[in-house]
């Protein structure tokens, strides 16, 4: 198993400051599955290559209870030794943990700096292809060179196996380079070879930190590094989301959330918007109500103040929770009373058994907060997995944005919106959603309904 990482950088030799290790010497290293070997087969003023060798003990591996499963001989016969896996993954921060945290004593700047790197290897183990190859690492501005390998020479007609010999070029800190394929060479084997746990979150987090929030790819990298185990997976994605910019220029929440009420004010929309919403429950007869998305609970408060048996609200924000808490005063309320609410911490694009059997759910102004991806998952989750016999949902109607006079053409009222739709595409999505769980939807306008462009807000409600 063979890493290797070049670069032109003047002096090229910097590099060995960098990984920490030595150009002059050849190093070994003990690991948990063999022994790793670091040495530079070039290292000059020009270029330095510095190559990271595994060697796989594949029986030791079996006799400590660490093989592969399968058939007989499974443990015995297989790639394990020869291509980049997540053994790989575990000698990268075992042998250049340093260079990985970006520390660098006495050379702090050249550690900041980005420097052009090239990492060659040459057999990695792609279930996805060389396509994949180029979703995971092509948003992290590599330059890809990425060729399938011939699943036997002699025999071209079988085709290509599930091996890519790849190289990657870029301009970028060499401690983002290895946390990048620190977590992105599991992810393309799709498996790992040892057991996980929580703590495999916190790895996932910190070496992810700076770029896996964003990534277009995040949810399969997440799924995959965690083994598809969905008692991680869940609290992994609720913590990217977390950790997402409010918006495209990095604004922070809630002042975003202040302008945009404050762009409302004028027709008093935000109440208009929580009253409707709080009278369309209420006459629907539900006796257990969710608030999904609730944030800092505007509508949580008001449900309180009904005879509801059980009232729950649930957001992915651990600080919009907190909020929601003080707002409803939770820390004061009797104990009967308290018992009636609840405060969930839950994506909303994942499945949770919490948020089942209650009579009633509200989304307000939640959907316009979601990309296409994510949309998608959320109408799965609450109404094709919790199923309440009655949903509100309410959005921007994007018609009304002329009439808002400080709104500059074409912007969106706020800069977390993924979009903002009409009223045919908001109906058309309602109509798709409704049919497709066996809901019926009728149409209700919030606050002033323009003869020319409707309503600022646009409600649906689906009942079945």
């Amino acid at each position: 198993m063979l890493l290797t990482i070049t670069t032109t950088h003047r002096p090229a030799t910097d590099l060995g400051f960098l990984l920490h290790k030595h150009p002059g010497r050849v190093q070994r290293f003990d690991v948990p599955f063999g022994a790793a070997h670091v040495f530079y087969p070039v290292a000059s003023e020009e270029c330095c290559r510095v190559a990271l060798l595994l060697e796989i003990d594949p029986v030791g591996l079996v006799r400590r209870g660490r093989g592969a499963s399968g058939f007989a001989l499974a443990e015995y016969v297989n790639d394990r030794p020869y291509v980049a896996s997540s053994f790989l993954s575990v000698a990268l921060v075992s042998v250049f943990k340093s260079a990985m945290a970006g520390t660098c004593k006495g050379h702090e700047e050249l550690a900041g700096t980005a420097i052009g790197l090239e990492a060659s290897l040459p057999v990695v183990p792609a279930r996805g292809g060389a396509e994949l190859v180029r979703r995971l690492f092509g948003p992290l501005g590599y330059e890809i060179d990425v060729t399938p390998i011939a699943l036997d020479g002699q025999f071209p007609d079988w085709g290509d196996g599930r091996h890519v010999a790849l190289t990657l070029r870029g301009e970028l800190r060499l401690a983002d380079l290895l946390r990048h394929l620190y977590v992105l060479l599991p992810v393309l084997d799709d498996d790992k070879h040892y057991w996980i746990d929580e703590d495999e979150i916190g790895k996932l987090m910190r070496r992810g930190e700076g770029w896996l929030a964003e990534h277009p790819e995040r949810d399969l990298i997440v799924r995959r590094y965690l083994k598809k185990q969905a008692r991680l997976v869940h609290p992994a994605l609720a913590q990217l989301d977390e950790a997402l910019p409010a918006g495209a220029d990095a604004e922070d929440g809630a002042d975003a959330a202040a302008r945009e009420e404050q762009l409302e004010e004028r027709v008093s929309l935000r109440d208009q918007r929580l009253g409707t919403v709080q009278s369309v429950l209420k006459a629907s007869g539900a006796r257990r109500v969710l608030d999904l998305g609730c944030g800092a609970g505007a509508l949580l408060a008001r449900l309180l103040r009904d005879d509801y048996e059980r009232v729950v609200g649930a957001d992915v924000s651990v600080r919009a929770l907190e909020q929601a808490a003080r707002r409803c005063k939770l820390d004061a309320m009797h104990d009967a009373q308290r018992e009636r609410i609840a405060l969930l911490h839950s994506p909303l694009t994942y499945r949770d058994k919490r948020l089942c059997g209650f009579d009633a759910a509200a989304l307000v102004e939640v959907i316009e907060h979601l990309d296409p991806p994510r949309l998608a998952a959320a109408e799965q989750n609450v109404f094709g997995s919790a199923r309440p016999r009655t949903v509100v949902v309410t959005t921007p109607n994007v018609e009304y944005n002329v009439r808002w006079e400080t709104l500059p053409a074409g912007s969106l009222r706020h800069p977390d919106h993924r979009f903002e739709w009409t009223r045919a595409q908001f109906a058309t999505w309602a109509e798709r959603v409704g049919a497709q769980h066996g809901y019926a939807v009728r149409y209700l306008p919030v606050g002033p309904d323009d003869p020319d462009v409707g309503p600022p807000t646009q409600m649906a409600v689906f009942s079945r």
